[in-house]
């Protein structure tokens, strides 16, 4: 475990030891997800450019098209279920 601190123009340094094992570097663009309780700092990944022809109607789904709020909802509720196992 290792204590940070978080400065008055909202910084927070995150130690050596994490920033070397997950091979983070100067400029590492970091996703966070609110967890209610704390927040998860994920490493942002470069996907791999595609056309819409390659994805377009690959899931198949039947029904009402679902609202982005239902869609970020539902991801809050598979993160939070993955981390308070």
């Amino acid at each position: 475990m290792e204590i940070t601190k978080l400065s008055s123009q909202g910084q927070v340094t995150i130690p050596k030891v994490f920033r070397d094992q997950f091979h983070w570097e100067d400029g590492q663009e970091l996703i966070i997800i609110n967890l209610g309780d704390g927040i998860l700092l994920k490493p942002k990944k470069v996907f791999p450019e595609t056309q819409l022809a390659d994805v377009a109607g690959c899931l198949k789904y039947k029904g009402k098209a679902k609202t982005i709020e239902e869609m970020n909802e539902a991801i809050a509720e598979g993160i939070e279920q993955l981390w308070s196992q």
